[in-house]
């Protein structure tokens, strides 16, 4: 189990579900696990849970709400000051909305928080990763993505709210994030980080706190179909641990994974163009990172 001795791992969205999951598998494997979530008092509680879990657990965390642009620049820059390198990088905090809402950075949430943070956290850390001698990154995208399609005249969805679509175009971009992120990587080998990897992933149907966040019917009917459906939250961690782990995926990058295999993507998913579309309107709203792609 001890993979990761020495190493140091990072996991938003790791209070609870498959991130708190995610975080403490991570933690048996040896490495050193920084938290990301927004409550403060949900933190300890995580902490103290991997700790009790996990005999002699190094683990802690940074508070911060990633659906806000200069917060996920902060949690970024608190890592850096806080630890010379990053091993590990799992982007899980995700979240679906009933209704639209917008940020106070003007943004609608769901884009915000789904995609906007792994893009923003990831090229703010890049620093960290590339200072380890090999890195990987996983993304935790969906098979919600199928029937999506992205709209670059309304990314933001204000001609028409439908919740379950905007979180599958959510995840879409997160599989086209990847891919970008992949061939951005491998092409600035000689700038150092040609030794990192950019995965993601279709972790299944989940027995997670998911879509509790809101009321009414949403609620109801992802509590049925938990119910009926869902795999435990250990199962759905397996394949982000996997990425995140295992030796036969150590050179693989910029592909799409579900129950640890490579899985398909629709054509959108596999839409290069898009996916550098999509990076340089990511560029445009968050603007200049220090030390990013």
């Amino acid at each position: 189990m001890q993979h990761l001795n020495g190493q140091i791992a990072l996991v938003t969205g790791a209070t609870a579900g498959i991130g708190l999951v995610t975080a403490r598998r991570l933690a048996e494997h040896g490495a050193e696990v920084c938290l990301v979530g927004r409550d403060a008092g949900r933190l300890s509680a995580a902490e103290e849970t991997i700790r009790r879990a996990v005999t002699g657990a190094r683990v802690f965390s940074l508070r911060a709400d990633l659906s806000l642009i200069a917060e996920q620049r902060r949690v970024a820059a608190e890592f850096l000051a806080a630890r010379p390198r990053l091993d590990v990088l799992v982007n899980n905090a995700g979240a679906i909305f009933a209704s639209r809402e917008e940020t106070a950075d003007g943004l609608e949430r769901t884009f915000a928080l789904n995609h906007l943070s792994y893009f923003t956290v990831t090229n703010a850390l890049m620093p960290a990763l590339r200072a380890a001698p090999r890195a990987r990154i996983v993304s935790v995208a969906s098979a919600a993505h199928r029937q999506a399609r992205l709209d670059f005249d309304d990314l933001q969805s204000r001609r028409g709210y439908v919740h379950m679509r905007v979180y599958g175009t959510s995840k879409l971009m997160n599989i086209l994030f990847t891919r970008a992120l992949a061939r951005r990587l491998t092409a600035g080998a000689t700038a150092g980080t040609g030794g990192i990897t950019a995965n993601c992933l279709h972790p299944g149907f989940v027995a997670t706190n998911f879509a509790d966040n809101n009321g009414g019917f949403l609620k109801a009917l992802v509590g049925v179909g938990k119910t009926l459906f869902a795999i435990n939250e250990e199962r759905g961690a397996d394949t982000s641990v996997f990425l995140a782990t295992d030796p036969s995926v150590a050179e693989v990058t910029g592909e799409y994974f579900a129950k640890c295999r490579p899985a398909g993507r629709t054509s959108a998913a596999r839409d290069d163009a898009a996916a550098d579309r999509l990076w340089a309107e990511s560029e445009r709203l968050v603007g200049p990172i220090d030390g990013g792609l």
